[in-house]
């Protein structure tokens, strides 16, 4: 196995267990490593650190283990997805009553670097972010089935927009295993009571946005005799949720044609008709500069995320400034405003800041009655911050 040595003082993160080697405390590498290989990792003086898979770019090594267990058997894969559905059984989520649908797999989270797998009701969605990752996806269908047994329907790789270009990857999505008579490519899924139908294969990320369960939950809580507005709404969450809540109308807008599609689906599933819904294809920006002010007295704002590496923070922090100042100005005197940033390089304070800077711009009173954040099945290792990502705040607007 190929030896990754660190330059003197600097294997401090790596003991208090921060799980990315980068490439800049590198003193040396005793070996060729191919990138996804596994590599132990050691400290100037020797002593052992950890192991993880290779990586070529600013992060050298993503984390796999700092014990000295074998990494490379399938023992590994069993054990960690084991231990990641524990989890979702002590939050009451894997129970399957209310819900059949969430995260079981959240990369640093879980202790699996470069992995997502999300699991819809016997469907396992596995997204790799890193070339090792990659490389181990027939081991990890594995251990899934080994993991849920008959209760696995199927294992689809979704990898070819997440992982890293690479030659000779075959980067196309496609199903690593697929029980006996199972044949869709969709299925409807239950989150707590509400039916969403999920396609996997032409669905954005896994199909559906699991990270906003509770926060769907939450606008349900707020939305009974009010006119709410759903903003960037994707398959339309938070619209089912609202007229679950006793919203008196909702209208969702989106720019994807498909997505409105399936709004609409999505609606006629719970049978919410077309007195209390609307869906509108359009630019969620253009749309919310000719509504009308006091139309509407709960908007959702959650855009798809403004900036993907820190070189985009300065424009993505504007955007989030004057989609929020339009959002703030139109929404009805006693009105609420719930925001989002799933943007992981912009932090709670700078969003925050941002929603200051448009609440200031506009001139109204605003108050913050709750911070939002993503769920427990999108756990954060306390020993990585940078896993939370998932920031939002309600607003109410005088």
């Amino acid at each position: 196995m190929t030896k990754i040595i660190l330059k003197k003082g600097r294997d401090e993160s790596l003991r208090r267990f921060h799980p990315w080697v980068f490439s800049g405390a590198v003193a040396q590498i005793v070996g060729q490593p191919s990138e996804g290989d596994v590599v132990g990792v050691f400290a100037h003086d020797g002593s052992f650190l950890a192991y993880g898979h290779y990586q070529i770019g600013s992060i050298a090594v993503r984390v796999l283990s700092f014990s000295g267990e074998d990494v490379l058997g399938p023992d590994f894969w069993v054990n960690m997805i084991g231990r990641a559905l524990k989890v979702r059984m002590a939050t009451g989520l894997a129970n399957g009553l209310e819900t059949n649908c969430f995260r079981l797999v959240h990369g640093e989270g879980d202790g699996l670097p470069g992995l997502i797998i999300d699991w819809y009701d016997g469907v396992c969605v596995l997204q790799a972010h890193s070339v090792g990752m990659f490389r181990s996806k027939g081991a990890i269908c594995e251990a899934l089935k080994s993991v849920f047994g008959e209760r696995l329907k199927a294992v689809y790789d979704k990898s070819s927009g997440t992982a890293p270009f690479k030659a000779g990857l075959d980067l196309v999505d496609g199903y690593l295993y697929k029980a006996e008579g199972f044949s869709d490519d969709e299925q409807v899924v239950l989150e707590n009571g509400n039916k969403f139908f999920v396609n996997w294969t032409e669905g954005q990320k896994t199909g559906f946005f699991l990270d906003q369960r509770e926060n769907r939950a939450l606008v349900g809580r707020y939305s009974a005799g009010r006119n709410v507005l759903n903003l960037f709404c994707y398959t339309g969450g938070f619209s089912v949720y609202a007229l679950r809540g006793g919203a008196l109308r909702v209208d969702s807008v989106d720019s994807s044609r498909k997505a409105v599609d399936m709004v609409g689906r999505n609606m006629d599933l719970n049978g919410y008709g077309s007195e209390l819904h609307e869906d509108i294809c359009a630019d969620a920006i253009d749309f919310l500069r000719g509504v009308p002010e006091d139309k509407y007295d709960l908007m959702i704002v959650d855009p798809p995320a403004f900036a993907k590496h820190r070189g985009a923070l300065s424009n993505a922090l504007r955007a989030y400034q004057r989609l929020n100042a339009a959002a703030i100005s139109k929404v009805a005197p006693g009105g609420l405003v719930f925001t989002f940033s799933c943007s992981q390089v912009v932090d709670k304070e700078a969003f925050a800041l941002a929603v200051f800077s448009a609440a200031a711009q506009t001139g109204r009173s605003v108050r913050i009655l709750d911070r939002l954040n993503q769920p427990a099945d999108h756990s954060v290792n306390i020993y990585h911050p940078e896993g939370e990502y998932l920031k939002g705040l309600l607003l109410y607007v005088e």
